[in-house]
């Protein structure tokens, strides 16, 4: 079985750690323009909505590359058609930005097919490259997420700005319901906490809950699941983010 499809780390484990409240903290203030990569729509919300909004109410130029559209989410559903999840994720990434503050930032649709980003690595590159040439920041999932969209963006963001000024920084997303406290598999040694005020955490549970075809089920069969359970969104609604540098 895949780590993705077991039964994944209770938050409760990573809450009683200790070890995610020592981390080094980061200051985005600095940041005059920004990348925010998500290979879903979602993930940029799930791993670093918090950083989105406190970016949006400072100022920072927020630029959200939108890898692929998520067509391929519910497979075996018949609610909604593939081109129906297209419209709907897109309505619901767009409900979120709004949630977060960040009405109106630009959005770049790369129209990459949902599942195949490996495939497609490389043109990736090439397209983070041009998007990323004069910001200060890009923001991308972390490559050992172990979602393969996620970990084949993680490596096309970093490919785009080697060699550049800008920074990348890489949020998790998937690595919180597979991992352990102190797994040997996450680089700590590069993680660093972004702090979110009260006001900040209730902008990214409302903007998560926009996600209605990734937080409820879509009919009553199975494969009209939930992708997003109660436990997993439990991991994203803490008073920081985390990212590796």
């Amino acid at each position: 079985m895949h780590p993705i499809d077991a039964e994944g780390t209770p938050e409760r484990l990573w809450r009683g750690w200790g070890a995610l409240e020592a981390l080094p903290t980061l200051d985005l203030s600095g940041a005059a323009r920004a990348v925010v990569v998500a290979p879903h729509p979602d993930d940029e919300t799930l791993g670093f909505g918090g950083g989105i909004a406190l970016m949006a109410a400072q100022g920072t130029d927020v630029t959200i590359v939108a890898v692929t559209d998520g067509e391929g989410s519910h497979p075996g559903s018949n609610v909604l058609t593939r081109a129906g999840l297209v419209a709907a994720r897109a309505g619901e990434r767009g409900r979120a930005l709004s949630s977060l503050g960040a009405r109106g930032v630009d959005i770049e649709r790369l129209g990459i097919p949902d599942g195949q980003v490996a495939a497609h690595e490389g043109e990736l590159a090439e397209r983070l490259a041009d998007l990323c040439a004069e910001t200060d920041l890009c923001v991308a999932p972390w490559e050992g997420d172990l979602h393969p969209d996620h970990e084949a963006t993680g490596r096309a963001a970093r490919a785009a700005v080697r060699d550049r000024d800008t920074r990348l920084l890489s949020y998790p997303v998937w690595m919180w319901h597979w991992a352990r406290p102190g797994d040997d598999a996450v680089p700590w040694s590069r993680a660093y906490r972004i702090d979110l005020t009260p006001e900040v955490v209730h902008l990214k549970e409302s903007a998560l809950g926009a996600f209605v075809t990734q937080v409820s089920p879509l009919g009553g069969l199975p494969e009209d699941r939930a992708v997003l359970t109660p436990d997993m969104l439990a991991h994203f609604s803490r008073d920081h983010e985390v990212v590796f540098q």
